[in-house]
């Protein structure tokens, strides 16, 4: 009976526990500072290795190359993967919890640049023309991902 009960509350403490799926270096969840604090260490080019934690909005489609992340402030962060490394899901991840591990800059993305993320996100002829401008933002390249399902 008490190794029921033992059982048992294994059982429960696994079925409470979020899967977590991993990409490119195993990091873990400690130490995630919160895009404000990053920010205040990325001034004029400057990049900062970090731990942030954000909802996935996006990812690429064809590859699964890059996503876009809603961080704690409410702005969006774009994330590539280092030299190319490793890739997360083209679908099925928006909306789930994302913690990234790598380096973060505030840096002007050109206008061929966001076209073709466009292009890989599945938008429009119409709305990949409508990009003229370069964009300033906040890019991150991850060494590693955990997604939360």
């Amino acid at each position: 009976m008490k190794n029921l009960g033992i059982l048992l509350l294994v059982a429960v403490a696994s079925c409470s526990q979020p899967n977590q799926n991993y990409y490119g270096e195993k990091i873990d969840n400690n130490e995630v500072v919160s895009i404000s604090q990053a920010k205040s260490l990325i001034d004029n080019g400057k990049k900062a290795n970090v731990k942030l934690e954000g909802e996935i909005l996006a990812t690429c489609e064809k590859k699964g190359c890059w996503m876009t992340m809603k961080m704690d402030d409410g702005e969006e962060i774009r994330v590539t993967f280092k030299d190319y490394g490793f890739f997360v899901p083209t679908s099925g991840a928006e909306g789930k919890i994302a913690i990234i591990a790598g380096e973060t800059v505030k840096e002007i993305t050109d206008v061929e640049t966001l076209q073709h993320y466009a292009q890989d996100a599945g938008k429009s002829e119409a709305e990949i023309a409508a990009i003229t401008e370069p964009k300033e933002e906040y890019n991150f390249v991850a060494t590693g991902v955990i997604i939360v399902d």
